[in-house]
């Protein structure tokens, strides 16, 4: 029996105490739905395999004391199938205990429903639109940017497995300031001058400057011998690089590209496939931000001051006006961010019902004006629009900190964690910390292959479980005659218990937008499978002499765990591949691979 059908037979005796008179002031209407009465593994497992506490939760509803609530309630559950005992524990704490056969059930249900055990559509009927990394196109994916993909990968995974339709986007800041800076970076470092004052350092500028360099020349085009313009230098005299010149726009329009194609390329190593990639220049070519400006205006939301134009974001929360139209023609930053949300809401291919943006740490006073241009549009914030903020990354080796890169300067890249660890260990790591919390990732704990390292930990109970099923094959052991009823040690139970909240897990990783919990789960359901593995055995193996000569109890304890009988033998195989076939699903919500050999 599943914590689900526990918490539904518990909310089945609620109505029926009601019916019976027996729940004091309680009415149906006061009763919980199912999802919102769990019930909870004791810390204690002398205290059952299961406490629910649902009479310390209706008390004051019924005018009754949790104590005396909890006694029909146990009465009732007492007499259910799968249930071997019963008892009110503590302020009102209803302790469960299953029957071993009722308890194994879980493991027919993993073994029948395989990668789909778990998986549910609580969140189907919605279109959820996750935008993640968005990095601009003016350079390699930095460390930052990593966890974002990291999470936002393992993030869309989750919601997928909870019936939610998502749709990946990478937004590309290709219009603005930037892609100046990055071009006449490129133009400076084509000339062997110095880097202007505000521009992009990196071996990465030299070459992609060397191939645009080469690429126009294929082309029939020197594109050293265009014109320029000096941009001139700033207050401390430090170069501003290539004005507004032919040359400039040729090197910009063909690195752009480039790094459109480098990202693109990381990415699709990083295991990381998006939907659509959308870019910011698209939405000012297609005539989308005077669109959504006059939506707003039609709204009672624009107006003009200063000879510029503003969006009244105060009307909805935000702590000040907003200019969208500088006093010299010039569109501000935010107008694309208006035009990109109407665009999400309501573009012809699958419109979101939800804009979900994870956004870096340095985006946190972002979400007032974000949030107030949701309201704007007559959606509801923090539902239709919702913003994830994401902390900082620190690179460690050698106990300090890591910060430069063989292409990027001084900043670490994805292309330099991968080729450090490699990607199922990169992943990891950076899925495996709520994204809210900084996080610092260890080179030299990633690379090892110790117990110590939690992806090798996970991956290693996978192999591990393939290993059994190898022995087993050779000793000739296979589910035929299998009991569950026999998986009643303590060490089965606590396999099986860990196993049956697998369900609950991932629903709740998918409400809370939390795919560092399903790491957390396998960690720990890892732990109690090597756990399992040490002390009780698929393939019997004989008793050594001194464990012959032990007294009856003790040496009756080892004959189960190393000597099963053929029917406890199946069960526990059966057992082993219920975890193998949970650790490999999780680690594929993840997006790091179940190795069958380590």
């Amino acid at each position: 029996m599943s914590p689900e059908a526990l918490s539904e037979l518990i909310s089945g005796i609620a109505h029926d105490l009601v019916a019976q008179g027996k729940a004091g002031d309680l009415t149906d209407d006061l009763i919980p739905p199912v999802d919102k009465l769990t019930v909870m593994r004791p810390k204690d497992r002398a205290h059952g395999d299961w406490a629910s506490n649902i009479a310390m939760q209706l008390a004051k509803k019924a005018g009754m004391k949790p104590r005396d609530l909890a006694e029909p309630f146990a009465e009732a559950l007492r007499g259910a199938d799968g249930i071997a005992a019963v008892e009110v524990a503590g302020p009102g704490f209803v302790n469960i205990t299953l029957d071993s056969a009722s308890a194994a059930a879980v493991v027919d249900k993993v073994l029948a429903e395989g990668a789909a055990f778990g998986r549910n559509d609580h969140l189907g009927g919605e279109t959820l639109n996750l935008e993640f990394v968005s990095a601009n196109p003016t350079g390699p994916i930095h460390i930052g940017g990593t966890r974002w993909a990291a999470v936002g990968d393992s993030m869309a995974r989750v919601l997928e497995a909870n019936g939610a339709k998502v749709v990946r986007e990478y937004y590309f800041n290709d219009h603005g300031e930037q892609i100046n800076r990055f071009a006449k970076s490129l133009v400076a470092a084509a000339h062997g001058e110095e880097c202007p004052a505000d521009g992009y350092k990196g071996a990465y500028i030299d070459e992609i400057a060397r191939r645009v360099i080469d690429e126009a020349a294929a082309d029939g085009v020197d594109v050293l011998a265009l014109p320029r313009v000096d941009g001139g230098v700033d207050a401390e005299g430090r170069p501003l690089g290539e004005g507004d010149s032919e040359q400039r726009e040729e090197f910009r329009r063909r690195a752009v590209p480039m790094m459109f194609a480098e990202i693109r390329e990381s990415m699709r190593n990083f295991r990381v496939a998006f939907d659509v990639w959308f870019h910011e220049n698209s939405l000012y070519e297609d005539g989308e931000v005077e669109r959504a400006i006059a939506d707003l205006r039609e709204r009672g939301d624009i107006y003009e001051k200063d000879g510029a134009t503003w969006f009244a974001s105060t009307r909805h929360g935000d702590d000040k006006d907003r200019v969208i139209v500088k006093s010299d023609g010039n569109y501000a930053y935010f107008a694309a961010d208006i035009a990109y949300y109407r665009n999400k809401r309501h573009r012809e291919a699958n419109p979101a019902d939800v804009a979900i943006y994870m956004l870096g740490a340095d985006h946190h006073g972002y979400i007032g004006r974000m949030m107030a241009m949701c309201a704007a549009f007559g959606d509801e914030p923090g539902v239709n629009m919702q913003i994830l903020i994401g902390q900082l990354v620190n690179v460690v080796k050698d106990g300090k900190p890591v910060r430069m890169s063989k292409r990027a300067g001084n900043v670490v890249t994805i292309d330099d964690l991968v080729e450090a660890v490699g990607v199922d260990a990169a992943r990891y790591s950076l899925a495996r910390t709520d994204y809210n919390t900084p996080v610092d990732i260890d080179l030299d704990l990633l690379a090892s292959h110790t117990n110590e390292n939690p992806v090798y930990y996970v991956q290693y109970a996978h192999a591990r479980a393939c290993n059994v099923d190898r022995n087993a094959a050779d000793a000739a052991i296979t589910y035929e005659g299998a009991d569950l009823s026999l998986l009643d040690t303590e060490a089965d139970g606590e396999v099986l218990a860990a196993l049956a909240q697998w369900p609950a897990l991932l629903s709740l990783a998918g409400d809370l937008r939390a795919p560092h919990r399903v790491a957390h789960y396998l960690e720990d359901l890892a732990a109690t499978y090597h756990k399992w593995y040490n002390v009780e055995r698929v393939v019997p193996m004989a008793l050594t002499d001194p464990e012959e000569r032990q007294d009856d109890a003790a040496r009756e304890a080892l004959r189960i765990a190393k000597c099963p009988e053929p029917a406890r033998a199946a069960a526990r195989l059966r057992l082993n591949d219920a975890v193998r076939t949970v650790i490999a699903s999780g680690l594929d919500l993840l997006g790091v691979t179940a190795p069958e050999k380590m």
